[in-house]
């Protein structure tokens, strides 16, 4: 824009008053913006968009993809809750949770401390620790499968013993079933998590451990009093994402290994929103217990959230 002066001089007024590094910075604002909106719409659609699905389907009588379908209400969560097998599913769940989840992440926590030392051969330790991620989930099934099974690797090691008198169809008894699959998420996820804790105390300042070894501290007072303190809000991300894995992918082994039986001893949560929905075609009582899966594992990841947070 051009005004005249006093003097009738031209004077020329620049067209953003802005300072140069103000108006930089908001051009790469913008461009920041527009290279998340790809990102933000896959979310929107691939994330909340089924989230909202479950419970919307959850309040739908809705039995089988090509069927009629009415509203239900609140009808499949009193289904839900009358219905003994749910509880068995809530049990064993329970039990599976308490069970997988300290034990696999104390055992990895100490197992990667471990590996952080660098003892001899550490670096091909990382490697053999990473095996059990690399095989498929069908693939490990069916090594637990043949290990387990009556004429299998468990029960001949115990004949080779003579503890004969120990052997059974693990897999087929209502006793071991549920131990079964929660053998097999321990051994899977026990070595990617030593390696994720490894690298994250190899990050810890040598200082830390030198420190710890002149006040006279052994391995096992450096690793729960000194190094466990430093990464204990890592320890919480990790122990959140094996939560959140074993919570919602033990239907896949529960499928190949049990199937949830027998009767309902190895049923959990995540396998009974799969069983109601593709065997029963009930997607109204399936969402319902998604539902309830969904509160199950917010509420975990807060109280791990509060339990692991730093104290200071």
């Amino acid at each position: 824009m051009t005004l005249l002066s006093p003097g009738g001089a031209p004077a020329v007024l620049p067209a953003d008053p802005a300072p140069e590094p103000e108006r930089r910075a908001r051009r790469k604002q913008q461009g920041g913006t527009i290279l998340a909106v790809p990102a933000l719409v896959w979310y929107l659609v691939f994330m909340v968009g089924p989230m909202v699905a479950i419970f919307v389907i959850a309040a739908l009588r809705w039995p089988g993809m090509l069927q009629p379908v009415s509203f239900a209400g609140l009808g499949n969560f009193r289904t839900v809750f009358d219905d003994p097998t749910f509880w068995d599913a809530v049990r064993n769940t329970a039990v599976q949770m308490v069970i997988a989840l300290p034990v696999m992440i104390g055992c990895a926590y100490m197992l990667g401390y471990y590996v952080a030392q660098r003892p001899p051969g550490h670096r091909a330790l990382r490697y053999l620790l990473f095996v059990p991620g690399l095989i498929s989930t069908p693939a490990k099934a069916m090594v637990f499968y043949a290990a387990l099974s009556p004429d299998g690797l468990v029960n001949g090691v115990l004949k080779a013993a003579g503890l004969g008198s120990l052997t059974d169809a693990w897999l087929a008894s209502p006793s071991s079933a549920l131990a079964c699959v929660i053998a097999l998420d321990v051994w899977s996820g026990i070595g990617f998590t030593a390696v994720l804790f490894a690298a994250r105390l190899a990050s810890v300042p040598e200082e830390v451990g030198e420190a710890a070894q002149l006040d006279g501290a052994g391995h096992w007072r450096a690793m729960w009093r000194i190094h466990f303190p430093v990464i204990r809000d890592y320890v919480g991300v990790v122990t959140m994402l094996q939560f959140l894995w074993t919570l919602f992918g033990s239907a896949q082994q529960v499928l190949l290994l049990t199937q949830g039986g027998p009767g309902t001893s190895s049923t959990t949560l995540s396998f009974l929103v799969y069983q109601k929905a593709f065997i029963a075609a009930d997607l109204g009582y399936s969402q319902a217990v998604g539902v309830i899966l969904f509160l199950v594992g917010l509420v975990g990841l807060l109280s791990i959230r509060r339990v692991f947070r730093q104290s200071y």
